[in-house]
């Protein structure tokens, strides 16, 4: 192979550069529509689970304020009611919350079993004893929970 035909190191780092500028647009662009499908018409199949740095407890938070302060400036705008998810502790004595959906993340903390709590989405991750969903809670702090250990209290939480 001639050197002309192979990339350079330069070429390919390039490459990913401009990769990974195009997947962080395309990833904000779909964050500012609005769904027009309901959350109960959705095929699974379809949601690709994103990366583990896009899952961070404190940057879904940054999101999840950018947007209520952008809704609170366009009053003008008729909204539709915010649906709310809760769920109930099934874990004995109690379920550790970490700030990623894997089960090697950091506890930041834990919710007694029992406790009713109010789910913001949902997401793939570790799987925990044959169950790979995992919760965003909202209960004081923005933390993520395996669902194998929440019980849902009417529907099932939207994709994150």
């Amino acid at each position: 192979m001639s050197p002309l035909s192979r990339p350079s190191r330069f070429r390919r780092i390039g490459l990913c550069v401009a990769t990974g500028a195009l997947a962080a647009v395309t990833a904000a662009a779909p964050a500012l529509a609005a769904d027009p499908q309901p959350v109960d018409q959705r095929g699974e199949a379809a949601v690709s689970a994103p990366a583990p740095d896009e899952l961070s407890a404190s940057a879904l938070q940054r999101e999840h304020e950018a947007r209520q302060e952008a809704q609170t400036q366009n009053q003008a705008k008729p909204q539709a009611p915010k649906r709310t998810y809760k769920g109930r502790v099934i874990a004995s004595p109690y379920l550790l919350l970490r700030d990623k959906p894997t089960r090697s993340s950091k506890v930041v903390g834990s919710v007694k079993y029992g406790t009713i709590v109010k789910i913001f989405c949902k997401t793939t991750g570790d799987n925990v004893d044959g169950n790979n969903r995992w919760y965003l809670l909202t209960d004081g702090t923005w933390a993520w929970g395996s669902a194998r250990y929440i019980e849902n209290i009417g529907a099932a939480p939207r994709f994150c």
